[in-house]
């Protein structure tokens, strides 16, 4: 898609809108009531499923969960500004990859006593995994993340099935504190409603709030012998990971690694931070978010494509005069990284609210046309929410003024309005309101949507035979694959790149292996992260037309009974116990 052109319909879709368009309307086909069974948030075949007597059992909201969540959410994140195990001070001077090795060329062997050492740029989940994920298995590691404090931002983040299990092979301790302090979400219905009243007596009818697919998360999981998904406050996931992932002050803030340069035959790299200061090791991993500076340099690619990376520990800073600025700028940053614009901008916060259906739902997305209106359970009777709105990228809000004080939420209560109706005159279903309204101005972040292909940016052979390796550095996370956050597996696939980039690295015996070491662990983990990054783009295209096939007698019908029969199979593939 082209930087800052709005998604729209093309190919079939675009002739059939056409045509529809120009039929003529029958009242009479729109008239009636949705189905009652399309009402009923938990349907029998997944409480048979929940019943099961291993299955998670759902224990009610309550006042002492709620204050645990909190407060533990509360002392993380005061620990992170105090800069609790970060590398400051004399440490920082005495630091091990500030001293340049001699080691001969053609590499040297790797010993417990001199084991191989890695440097990690990108202090977010990506980050922080990979090296747990290193440090388990002997190696020296250490982290440079740009920002100036492990800052709140952002929401709790799911941790999926299948990322707990690569955690759990990472570290029991790190599984079993992330899943004590997290929320299971498995234990309710998850799926898609209408957002607005849609549909006719031929292909269906639907009142607003309907639901139109329903499943679970937890079957799937229990067939993989998996946990059940768990959310986790951000900050919370940071310092269990800096506390039990590796030793205290393994992570340097204020440091952005600018370039790097191969010293070759099995010598290592050198990387240069930004403030000047060189830092050794055998492996450079590029966990920076999607504007990658390590992968602007790994890949040759123009000036200006590695941007500010607005990851869970940098985000935090930006307030709405930056984020202002940096749409603009990322639209430019985009162009030279490659990077797709997905046509949606998206507006994000965590709602402090008990939602009305939070004993029965736990992540649900209110479908219509040009928008989705996304929520899930964030712990401690919290909703995290999205707003996602088609439009051209680089899009932001007026500042505020006395006569408009509040203009994100201005804009999303006429976007989701349940009253009056929206611009086309959809009356949206109340859920959406109900949580932006628990939100203040100050709470509600903006941003655009983009990703990227992991595979075929190039013919070059070498990114062909490995995409996201070459020599001793390598890609992992949003810098290799940056995916749209229908599936929710954006970190998922990071902590699953994180355990494989361990593993592969392990197995190195002689520094003169990490190149192809590195290759190997490209090669393992990008078909699964292309396919599911291809299914998370596919779900966020297929909104664009959604409601058009709501209409259609046969399709619109077919459209759904195969999107309830593919979700099952989608989560076997997304909940597999090997990756």
């Amino acid at each position: 898609m082209v930087i800052g052109q709005q998604a729209e319909s093309f190919g079939p879709a675009a002739v059939i809108r056409s045509i529809k368009e120009k039929l003529p309307q029958s009242e009479w086909l729109a008239s009636g009531e949705g189905a009652a069974r399309n009402k009923v948030d938990m349907p029998d075949h997944i409480k048979e499923i929940l019943a099961q007597s291993h299955a998670p059992k759902r224990v009610t909201e309550n006042q002492e969960r709620t204050d645990r969540i909190r407060g533990r959410f509360e002392q993380a994140a005061a620990d992170a500004l105090e800069l609790r195990g970060m590398l400051v001070g004399e440490e920082d001077s005495k630091a091990w990859w500030r001293t340049p090795r001699d080691t001969p060329k053609g590499g040297r062997p790797v010993t417990k006593d001199d084991p191989l050492t890695v440097l990690v740029t990108g202090g977010g989940l990506a980050g922080l995994v990979t090296a747990s994920a290193c440090h388990a298995l002997g190696m020296k590691v250490a982290i440079f993340e740009q920002a100036s404090s492990y800052a709140p931002y952002g929401g709790p983040i799911q941790i999926q099935s299948n990322a707990l299990r690569a955690l759990q092979r990472i570290s029991p301790t790190i599984y079993e504190e992330l899943v004590a302090a997290g929320t299971v979400t498995a234990d309710r219905v998850s799926g898609l409603k209408i957002g607005y009243r849609k549909g006719n007596k031929l292909a269906g009818l639907y009142d607003r709030g309907d639901w139109l697919v329903r499943f679970d998360t937890l079957g799937p999981a229990l067939e993989a012998g998996l946990p059940a998904t768990v959310v986790v406050d951000r900050p919370v996931i940071q310092q269990i990971l800096v506390k039990h992932g590796f030793p205290e002050g393994t992570v340097r803030i204020k440091s952005r690694v600018e370039s790097f340069e191969e010293l070759g035959d099995g010598r290592g790299v050198r990387a240069t931070l930004s403030d000047g200061t060189h830092a050794y090791a055998d492996v450079l991993v590029g966990a920076d978010g999607i504007w990658s500076q390590v992968r602007k340099c790994l890949h040759d690619l123009a000036d200006g494509a590695g941007g500010f990376a607005a990851s869970g520990a940098a985000g935090g800073a930006i307030d709405d005069a930056e984020a202002r600025k940096l749409a603009k700028d990322t639209v430019k940053i985009a162009a030279q990284a490659d990077r797709r614009f997905s046509g949606f901008t998206c507006y994000a916060a965590l709602s402090s609210h008990r939602a009305s259906n939070i004993e029965d739902v736990s992540y649900q997305i209110l479908l219509g046309d040009k928008k989705y209106f996304v929520s899930t359970d964030g712990g401690g009777e919290r909703q995290q929410w999205f707003a996602l709105i088609r439009e051209p990228a680089g899009g932001v809000d007026p500042e505020p003024t006395a006569d408009d004080p509040h203009p994100k939420l201005r804009r999303l209560r006429e976007e989701f309005s349940d009253t009056t109706g929206d611009a086309d005159g959809n009356v949206w279903d109340p859920f959406a309101l109900e949580l932006i309204n628990a939100a203040s101005e100050e709470d509600i972040k903006r941003r655009d949507l983009y990703d990227g292909a992991p595979l075929l940016a190039t013919l070059s052979p070498q990114r062909l035979l490995s995409p996201w390796a070459k020599g001793s550095v390598a890609l992992c996370g949003d810098a290799a694959h940056p995916m749209m956050p229908n599936l929710g597996q954006g970190g998922c696939q990071s902590t699953e790149d994180g355990y494989r980039l361990g593993q592969e690295l392990s197995k190195v015996q002689h520094t003169s292996e990490v190149s192809a070491a590195l290759g190997s662990y490209s090669r393992v983990r990008v078909i699964r992260t292309a396919i599911i990054q291809g299914f998370a783009q596919l779900g966020s295209d297929l909104l664009v037309d959604f409601d058009l096939m709501m209409t259609i007698p046969i399709l619109g019908p077919f459209f759904l009974t195969m999107t309830q029969l593919s979700m099952p199979w989608i989560l076997r593939f997304l909940y597999t116990p090997e990756f």
